[in-house]
């Protein structure tokens, strides 16, 4: 059982759940107005540094009354994956809660790329438009691209980090949008690496829902991907081959996997244990999207399936199934 499902089996009752989410809902109607009158009456004294931190300070808000009030909470994988340099953040994108979290979460300054529209609205867009975001302005046609990537380039020059959301809209736990090129076309002409971003955010905090539930959210952040000598399909296919991977590992209850359906052996299932099943697919996928050595995959691969199924049944299969992969790759 995963982490967000124990958690999920300790839900209150509907109606609790009902009320927590409308004190939630309560709390961004209250606070919001006026820290955002706050930020207009600050800003004009403050650079664009201090002013963002004074925004992401309404994001560190946010996460502590959804822990304490709607028992959300996060942890971090591969934190230590972030470089030191200029980069673009590509996130799998499932709900509202990365577009707070990310920002309160990161060392750096996150630049969001949005429509000029956004600007427009009240309170929200109003401090947006003070802060040194990248916007499109969709009235310059053919000329709106090269305008992104100037004025991505200059925040990034000033150690800021560019983020995109790739699928381009908020997608269903368990669901794949498509994976658009816009972010990593951005990322090739820019001239800086993609760290790809995976979570499953959808679980507590769904698209499209009023009700919040309790749980972990696991944030997995990538190694950064070289953007040199790629084109922009293939970035796509990596960071989409990466995240889509991830997904399956840090939320195998909502994905399937298919089972060894060209009788290799690869690792894409055990018996009917569903971690193995997301934990083989997982690294089929990031051997595929050259990610991941095949030995030192397979092994890991079998260790953790193993060490998370104790049957002696299923770890008898496990182990005749990585050996008849090792005896086909060498």
């Amino acid at each position: 059982m995963s982490t967000l499902d124990a958690n999920r089996s300790k839900t209150p009752m509907p109606f609790v759940r009902f009320i927590r989410s409308l004190l939630l809902l309560l709390y961004f109607i209250v606070y919001t107005a006026p820290y955002a009158t706050a930020c207009f009456i600050a800003f004009p004294f403050m650079n664009a540094d201090r002013r963002y931190w004074m925004a992401v300070g309404w994001c560190r808000s946010t996460l502590f009354v959804a822990r304490y009030l709607n028992g959300i909470r996060y942890r971090i994988e591969g934190f230590e994956n972030l470089p030191d340099g200029p980069a673009v953040l590509l996130s799998k994108h499932q709900s509202a809660w990365e577009t707070v979290a990310l920002p309160a979460i990161m060392p750096r300054p996150l630049c969001y790329v949005f429509k000029r529209e956004l600007l427009y609205v009240p309170f929200f867009g109003w401090a947006l438009g003070m802060l040194k975001m990248v916007h499109i302005d969709r009235k310059e046609g053919k000329y709106a691209f090269a305008s992104v990537v100037k004025q991505g380039r200059r925040r990034m020059s000033e150690g800021a980090w560019v983020i995109m959301f790739p699928e381009g809209t908020r997608t269903k736990v368990g669901g794949q949008g498509k994976y658009k090129t816009g972010g990593p076309r951005f990322a090739i002409d820019a001239g800086a690496p993609v760290v790809p971003i995976a979570h499953n955010a959808g679980r507590v905090w769904p698209r499209n829902s009023f009700i919040k539930y309790p749980g972990t959210v696991t944030v997995s952040i990538g190694k950064p991907i070289d953007t040199a000598g790629l084109t922009p399909d293939q970035l796509n296919s990596r960071v989409e081959a990466w995240i889509e991977a991830e997904m399956r590992r840090i939320d195998p209850g909502a994905y399937g996997a298919p089972r060894d359906p060209d009788g290799t052996g690869l690792p894409v299932d055990v018996v009917e244990v569903p971690e193995g099943a997301a934990l083989g697919a997982a690294y089929l996928a990031r051997v595929t999207a050259g990610l991941e050595s095949d030995a030192s995959g397979a092994g890991r691969w079998a260790r953790t399936a193993r060490r998370v199924n104790p049957d002696a049944s299923v770890q008898a299969a496990i182990a005749g199934r990585y050996k008849r992969y090792r005896d086909l790759v060498g």
